[in-house]
C-alpha cells in the first residue's frame, strides 16, 4: 500500500514537472500571448462562417459556402453529438495552446517509458528528449496542430500494446483503448497511418518471438484484446470517420473520373494523390544526418543569422545601410537540401543520436528489434523519390499510402523510436545484472561509431557545393558576390553544428566513462545527460520557435483585416462569390473565406471538382466557369501593386433557367465541353451518370425566373416563376451525400451539370424550392459513438470491479 502511494507521489510529482517544463519554454502564454502560426490563421479564416453559424444558432451547419464554393465542414472542426473523446482531450490538454501540445508530448512519451518498465528518471530525461526534438516544436511554430495532437498520443497507443503483451491485459485494453481514441480525435489521419506501419513492425516481431518462444496462446488472447480496443477506439470516432471518408472520396485524396489532363494528354490513373505530388517533400538521403548535426544542410529556407553572417558583411562592404542589411539579409535561406523548403530540420538530438547507436550494442530483446526496425522503414520511407524503389512499392500496392503528401513527415515514427532505444539504453548502464566488460564494450563500439562519422562529415566537406536553387535569384539584387557568401555561410553553419554536435556527444562520452570507472553516481548520470540533452535540444529549438513568434490573442482570434475593398464588397448584400487569383498562386485562400464566400481556399484536401474546374480552365482564364460559379468580385492590382475588386457584372447569380442541355458521355466531354458553353443559356451533363435527364427538352418562358430568397449555409431557399416546365441551374457545388432538395415542401431529386454544379427540374408555376444539408451521417455516426462509449464504459467499471474483489480477496486470505 505504502508503494502504491509513493509511486502515485512520484508520477504526479512528474506530471507538475511536465507542466511546468511545457509553461517555462512557452512563457509568452502567462502573458497573455499566443503563438502566431500561419496554419491556424487559414484555418481561422476558413471556419469562419460555420464558428459564426455555431455561435449564434448554438448547432452545427456541417456545411460551408465561405471556402472552394462550398464543402463540408467535416475538416474544419466540426462537433458531433456524443463526442466524450472530444471533452476528455480538452481536460488532458488544459495548458494554454501551445504548451498544451508539448505537455502532451511529455505525458505520452514518458508513459510509454513507464510501460517498458523504465525507471521513472530515465523516462523524465527520455520525454524531454521526446518532447523538444526539434522538428515537433518546429510544427507547433507553423500551426501544424492537428498533426502535433495526433503525434503527442502515438507514444500512448504503443504503450498499451506493450502493456498488454506483458499480460497486463486490462491496464493494456484500457490504455490502448482510451489512446486509440484520442488519436483518432486528433483528426490527423496521416500520422495515425504511419503509427500504423510500426504497428505492423512490432507485431512481427512479436510473432516471431512467439513462435520461437511457443507462446502463441498469449500472442493470440493480447492480438483478440488489442483488436476489440483498436475498435472501441474507432468506435467512439464514428462520426468524425464516416464524415471524413465521405468527404475524402469526394475530394482530391480520391479517384478522380478524369482520363486527360488539361492539355489533352492521357492522365495518370491514380486512386490517391498522384506520386509527384505525394513525393514533392522527400528528405535527401544524405540530409538525413540532420537528426545528427542540425545545420548541415543549411537549417530552415530562411534561417535568422543577424549580422553574424559573410553575407551581413558582405552587403555591409556594398554600403548598404545597417538597418536595411539586418531587414533584408538577417534572415538567410541557408537550407540547401532537396526538399523544395522547409521551417527547420528534423534533429533529435546528438546525444539521443548517439545513445540509439549505444542502444545497437546493448539492448537486447524483442524491444530493441522493433525500434530499429521501425526506425529504418521510417528512414527510407522519409527519401520518397530518392528511393523510388521502396516509395513506388508503397504507393502503388500498400493500402491507403496514396492517400497521404509529404513523405518526409514519417519520420515522426524514428523520432519516437530513437529516444525509446536512448532511454532504455540508459536503463542497461546501470542494470547491475549487464556485465561489466558488455557495457565497456557498447561504450567504446558507439563512440568510435559516432567519433569516426564525425570525422568523416569533417572530411567530405569539401565534396559539397552548398548550393540552392535559390541563388540564382540573388543575382538579381546587383550583388554579383551574394550567392559565394551564402554558400560560405552555408559552410560555417555546418561546421559550426558539427563540432557542436560532437562536443555534446564527448561530454556524454566522458560522463559514462566516469560512471563505468565509479567516479560518479547514477543520480548524477541522470542529471548530467538529462542537462545536457535538454540544452542541447531547446537551444536548436530557440532558433525557430521562440518569443518572436508570439502575439496577443486578438491577433490570432482576428488573423486577417478588412481592407478597403473588403468593405466595398460588403456593402453588396447579395449572396455571391468573390476571387482572388493572387491567393491561387501564392498558397493562401484563408483570407478571402474570412471576409467572403470564395472559391478559393486553403486545405490538405481540396475538393476535387472545384481543384478540376481551376486545372482545366480558371487557371487558363476562363471567364465563364467564374460566371457559373457567381463569383461577382474578382480581386485584382493597380500599376502600384495596390489591389482592388473589380466587379463581374456577367456573373450568372445563385440560380438561372436554361434552354437546352448538352448531353455527353465521360467526365473528360463534360469538364472539356464548358471551354464553349454558353453557361447561361446551355448547361452540360453526363447522361451516363444522370440518364434520367436523357433527350430531356427543355422550354423556357421569356420571363422565367428563379431567386434565391433565403440564406443559411446549410439551407437555401429560392423562389422559382416560370409558365413552362424547365431545368434550372444553381451555382452551388454538387454533394449528393446530404444535400436533400424539396419543392414545395416535397422531397425532389437532382442532378450535376457543367461538371460541378447542381440541376433541378422545375414544373411550370409558382414554386419554393429549398436544399437542405441534412447528413444521415451524424445520426447514424453518433450512436455508434454513443454505443462504443457505454461498452468501453460498462468494461471498465466491470475491470474495476473484479479488480477491487480480487483485491479483497487477497487481503482477506
Amino acid at each position: 500500500m505504502k508503494k502504491g502511494i509513493t509511486t502515485l507521489f512520484v508520477h504526479f510529482s512528474v506530471v507538475v514537472f511536465f507542466i511546468i517544463a511545457s509553461l517555462a519554454y512557452f512563457y509568452p502564454v502567462l502573458q497573455g500571448m499566443t503563438i502566431r502560426q500561419s496554419d491556424i490563421e487559414q484555418f481561422t479564416g476558413m471556419a469562419k462562417e460555420q464558428n459564426d453559424f455555431r455561435q449564434k444558432n448554438q448547432s452545427e451547419p456541417y456545411w460551408t459556402n465561405s471556402a472552394f464554393g462550398g464543402m463540408p465542414t467535416y475538416q474544419l472542426g466540426a462537433y458531433y453529438p456524443h463526442d466524450y473523446v472530444k471533452k476528455l482531450d480538452r481536460l488532458i490538454r488544459f495548458l494554454p495552446r501551445p504548451a498544451d501540445y508539448l505537455f502532451l508530448y511529455l505525458i505520452g512519451f514518458y508513459i510509454l517509458l513507464c510501460c517498458l518498465k523504465v525507471d521513472y528518471r530515465i523516462g523524465i530525461a527520455g520525454a524531454l528528449a521526446f518532447g523538444f526534438s526539434t522538428y515537433l516544436i518546429i510544427i507547433l511554430g507553423v500551426g501544424h496542430n492537428a498533426k502535433a495532437h495526433a503525434i503527442g498520443y502515438l507514444p500512448m497507443i504503443l504503450g498499451g500494446i506493450v502493456l498488454t503483451f506483458r499480460k497486463k491485459y486490462f491496464l493494456g485494453f484500457i490504455l490502448t483503448s482510451l489512446a486509440m481514441a484520442l488519436e483518432i480525435g486528433a483528426n490527423h489521419y496521416q500520422m495515425t497511418y504511419y503509427l500504423m506501419l510500426l504497428v505492423l513492425v512490432l507485431g512481427i516481431v512479436y510473432l516471431t518471438d512467439a513462435i520461437r518462444k511457443k507462446t502463441l496462446k498469449h500472442f493470440g488472447v493480447s492480438l483478440g484484446i488489442l483488436t476489440l480496443a483498436v475498435l472501441l477506439g474507432i468506435g467512439a470516432n464514428a462520426t468524425s470517420l464516416m464524415g471524413t471518408k465521405e468527404y475524402a472520396d469526394w475530394s482530391t485524396r480520391g479517384s478522380t473520373r478524369l482520363t486527360l489532363e488539361p492539355d489533352g494528354s492521357p492522365k495518370q490513373a491514380t486512386s490517391g494523390l498522384s506520386k509527384q505530388y505525394i513525393t514533392n517533400w522527400s528528405y535527401g538521403i544524405t540530409e538525413s544526418l540532420n537528426l545528427f548535426v542540425p545545420r548541415m544542410f543549411g537549417g530552415a529556407s530562411s534561417e535568422n543569422l543577424g549580422e553574424d553572417s559573410r553575407t551581413f558583411e558582405y552587403v555591409t562592404e556594398k554600403d548598404v545601410p545597417r538597418n536595411t542589411a539586418l531587414q533584408y539579409f538577417g534572415e538567410l535561406p541557408l537550407y540547401w537540401g532537396d526538399q523544395p523548403g522547409t521551417s527547420g530540420p528534423a534533429y533529435i538530438g546528438a546525444i539521443i543520436f548517439y545513445l540509439f547507436i549505444l542502444g545497437l550494442f546493448l539492448v537486447r530483446g524483442r524491444t530493441k528489434w522493433w525500434l530499429l526496425a521501425g526506425t529504418i522503414l521510417s528512414l527510407f520511407l522519409s527519401w520518397g523519390k530518392n528511393f523510388g524503389l521502396l516509395t513506388d512499392f508503397m504507393i502503388d500496392y500498400f493500402p491507403l499510402y496514396d492517400k497521404f503528401r509529404a513523405v518526409s513527415s514519417i519520420q515522426v515514427i524514428l523520432e519516437i523510436c530513437a529516444p525509446v532505444l536512448a532511454a532504455l539504453a540508459l536503463g542497461e548502464m546501470f542494470r547491475a545484472s549487464v556485465q561489466e566488460v558488455d557495457k565497456w564494450k557498447a561504450l567504446k563500439s558507439s563512440g568510435l561509431i559516432i567519433l569516426g562519422l564525425g570525422l568523416v562529415l569533417f572530411l567530405v566537406k569539401g565534396m559539397f557545393d552548398f548550393t540552392a536553387a535559390v541563388d540564382e535569384t540573388m543575382k538579381l539584387t546587383g550583388l554579383e558576390e551574394l550567392p559565394e557568401m551564402l554558400q560560405a555561410d552555408r559552410k560555417a553553419v555546418y561546421t559550426q553544428d558539427l563540432i557542436r554536435s560532437l562536443v555534446y556527444v564527448l561530454l556524454t562520452l566522458i560522463v559514462l566513462w566516469l560512471y563505468l570507472k565509479g567516479k560518479i553516481r547514477q543520480n548524477h548520470v541522470l542529471i548530467i545527460v538529462g542537462f545536457l540533452i535538454v540544452i542541447d535540444l531547446v537551444n536548436v529549438d530557440l532558433r525557430y520557435v521562440n518569443k518572436n513568434h508570439f502575439v496577443r490573442q486578438r491577433l490570432m482570434d482576428q488573423p486577417f483585416q478588412a481592407m478597403d475593398y473588403d468593405k466595398l464588397i460588403n456593402e453588396d448584400k447579395g449572396i455571391f462569390r468573390v476571387y482572388d487569383p493572387g491567393e491561387a498562386t501564392s498558397g493562401g485562400g484563408g483570407r478571402t473565406a474570412y471576409f467572403h464566400h470564395s472559391i478559393w481556399g486553403y486545405h490538405a484536401a481540396k475538393p476535387a471538382a472545384m481543384q478540376d474546374l481551376f486545372d482545366y480552365h480558371i487557371f487558363r482564364n476562363s471567364r465563364s466557369v467564374l460566371d457559373m460559379l457567381n463569383v461577382r468580385y474578382i480581386i485584382q492590382q493597380d500599376e502600384d501593386g495596390r489591389k482592388y475588386a473589380a466587379r463581374n457584372a456577367q456573373a450568372n447569380g445563385n440560380a438561372w433557367f436554361i434552354e437546352k442541355l448538352l448531353e455527353v458521355g465521360s467526365a473528360d466531354a463534360e469538364i472539356m465541353a464548358l471551354d464553349s458553353l454558353n453557361v447561361k443559356m446551355e448547361a452540360v451533363i453526363n447522361t451516363v451518370d444522370f440518364p434520367s435527364l436523357r433527350g430531356e427538352t427543355l422550354q423556357k418562358d421569356s420571363t422565367a425566373q428563379i431567386r434565391l430568397t433565403g440564406y443559411e449555409p446549410n439551407r437555401l431557399s429560392y423562389a422559382s416563376e416560370n409558365d413552362q416546365p424547365g431545368l434550372a441551374v444553381f451555382s452551388e457545388m454538387y454533394y449528393p451525400n446530404g444535400w436533400n432538395a424539396y419543392i414545395d415542401g416535397s422531397k425532389a431529386s437532382y442532378s450535376r451539370v457543367n461538371y460541378a454544379l447542381r440541376a433541378m427540374k422545375i414544373p411550370a408555376g409558382d414554386h419554393q424550392i429549398e436544399f437542405k444539408f441534412e447528413p444521415q451521417l451524424v445520426a447514424i455516426g453518433s450512436k455508434v459513438t454513443l454505443g462504443s462509449s457505454l461498452i468501453f464504459g460498462i468494461l471498465l467499471l466491470g475491470g474495476i470491479g473484479i479488480y477491487i474483489s480480487r483485491a479483497r480477496k487477497n487481503r482477506e486470505e
